[in-house]
């Protein structure tokens, strides 16, 4: 028989803020994180904000004796190892990341029982540093594009010491996804089971259903599970925007406005950086350290669309959804919440609504429907982590967090502007969808 799997630890690095209390403090009280983007110049684009995490540094949340390997962390690991910190700090564990010297003694497992599965999203390289090694390769041959000085591919090959040369040897370990689960489990001791997942916002939801498997089967005990991204950088806000997924935001200060999930007329999101790590642990021996429980991952499933879904078909996300609901052993009926991606991009977000529809009928309208990109902007690969970070915080305050909206969702869905307020929360479903047609579904259950 399958072991039962709950959630022990909630960590968050979001635009609202580091660690689990700041970012539910902001969503209860209606905050928005969205303004000004300050981590490039973003006059040339037409998205000019974002939910960025200011002041923040992976040197705060690692051990003294790690503190050198934040040299090669890109912003996306950072974010990870943060939330992992906060994540364990929540569980209250004791792993080698908590001790200055990295020591075995005391620790609440065993390295060996402890596993990670961490979604990662496709890191893009530092436009300074990129461009610093491009101008040490200007070539005169006819080869390179050129003569005058215009880039050489010779001299970008390390002819005369130039180009890639110029990059630090480690430069590579800096934006390979794999390298967040690296960093987490290299810091807190993690010699089980673990993976990475790039399967844009459905990440974490799949790193999360991974982690409940791997647990399951009794590979492990414990897992880090979650994602983590940031593309606040020139070719991630680029990417996005070609892709029609940003709001042309003009000289507005406030993002919040122009977030409105399931609304026909959205103009598209708004970008954030985050991660969501969460512990997921064997119930038995979560009970047995006398661990506090959030909830139970009670059920998980997956999905896939087909290319050019969005707005057209949502066969895989129902799928997903579905799937979720039967591995649960329940049926829409017993769902008390739901915190979807509510990407506010209109084909995503009607392939959602559409999935959403074939799955809880008319019942849905009835069914609060937890939203915060108006608060954190779209996290991305972290995005399901973060979802799945809140919906446990739903279910430990019997509460559903307010809703900032500002335009008019579709009626079918409980998605408009509202406050906080109690709610009697049994089950509530997390759900995304993902720009590669990736569905993935969660099913968190209260342990009250």
């Amino acid at each position: 028989m399958a072991r039962r799997v709950v959630i022990t630890g909630l960590g968050s690095v979001c635009a609202l803020g580091v660690g689990m209390d700041a970012l539910w403090a902001g969503l209860v009280e209606g905050r928005t994180g969205l303004g000004p983007l300050r981590a490039l110049d973003a006059s040339g684009f037409r998205s000019k904000l974002a939910g960025e995490v200011a002041g923040f540094s992976a040197k705060d949340y690692v051990p003294k004796h790690y503190r050198k390997a934040v040299k090669v962390m890109a912003r996306d690991i950072e974010l990870a190892v943060g939330a992992a910190r906060k994540a364990v700090e929540d569980a209250g564990l004791v792993t080698r990341g908590t001790s200055e010297d990295g020591a075995d003694a005391g620790l609440t497992y065993r390295p060996e029982r402890m596993g990670c599965h961490i979604g990662a999203g496709l890191i893009a390289a530092e436009t300074e540093e990129m461009s610093a090694a491009m101008a040490t390769a200007r070539g005169e041959e006819v080869g390179g594009g050129g003569g005058g000085g215009a880039f050489s591919l010779r001299k970008w090959g390390g002819e005369g010491g130039g180009g890639m040369e110029a990059l630090t040897p480690l430069w590579l370990l800096k934006y390979l996804p794999n390298m967040l689960a690296c960093h987490v489990t290299i810091i807190h001791g993690c010699e089980g089971p673990s993976n990475t997942i790039t399967c844009a916002e459905s990440s974490g939801l799949l790193s999360i259903g991974e982690s409940s498997r791997v647990i399951e089967r009794g590979a492990a005990d414990l897992c880090f599970s979650g994602g983590a991204e940031s593309k606040l950088n020139c070719m991630g806000v680029l990417r996005m925007d070609l892709a029609g997924r940003l709001a042309a935001t003009g000289e507005a200060t406030d993002g919040s406005p122009f977030v409105k999930p399931y609304d026909p007329g959205a103009a598209g999101g708004i970008l954030g950086e985050g991660g969501g790590i969460l512990i997921l642990e064997a119930e038995e021996t979560a009970r047995a350290r006398g661990a506090k429980v959030y909830a139970e991952v009670a059920g998980f499933g997956g999905g896939q669309s087909l290319a050019g879904y969005e707005g057209a078909g949502d066969e895989g996300y129902r799928n997903a959804i579905l799937n979720a609901l039967d591995d649960a052993g329940i049926g829409p009926e017993k769902i008390d919440a739901i915190v979807p991606l509510a990407a506010s991009i209109p084909g995503l977000d009607a392939a959602e609504a559409g999935a959403l529809r074939a799955a809880f009928g008319d019942r849905l309208s009835s069914v609060p429907i937890v939203h915060f990109g108006a608060n954190i902007g779209n996290c991305t690969a972290g995005a399901g982590g973060l979802q799945a970070a809140v919906a446990a915080r739903c279910i430990a305050e019997q509460k559903v967090p307010a809703r900032v909206h500002s335009g008019s969702p579709d009626k079918a869905l409980d998605a408009a502007a509202a406050p906080a307020r109690s709610a009697k929360l049994t089950y509530v479903l997390v759900c995304t969808g993902a720009l590669g047609g990736q569905n993935a579904a969660v099913v968190l259950k209260s342990v009250a």
